[in-house]
């Protein structure tokens, strides 16, 4: 469960989303996942696929822990299907440059 927590806490702070904001964004009492965030509470499978949504990631990349940044990795995907095959190409090269 602390890898529950410490992943919503990354990408709660990455989406700039106080703990407060979010609870509220879920229809929860104002101290929902700071409860959550320091283990005084479990979210259920239902939520826990809520705050995914909250947080923009899917429960695949969510519980990934070779992705630092899951958020940032799906909207490159999002923005990658919309372009030809020369362009991903481009992509891709780009990507292995920088690493």
């Amino acid at each position: 469960m602390q890898f529950v927590r410490d992943r919503i806490a990354l990408l709660r702070t990455e989406k700039n989303i106080s703990a407060r904001e979010l609870s509220l964004r879920l229809g929860q009492s104002t101290g929902y996942i700071s409860q959550i965030e320091t283990g005084k509470s479990n979210p259920s499978v239902e939520m826990l696929i809520y705050i995914c949504e909250e947080l923009g990631v899917s429960m695949s990349a969510f519980f990934d822990d070779s992705q630092t940044y899951p958020a940032l990795v799906e909207k490159i995907i999002e923005q990658a299907k919309g372009l030809n095959k020369s362009s991903l190409e481009s992509v891709l090269s780009v990507m292995k440059n920088l690493k």
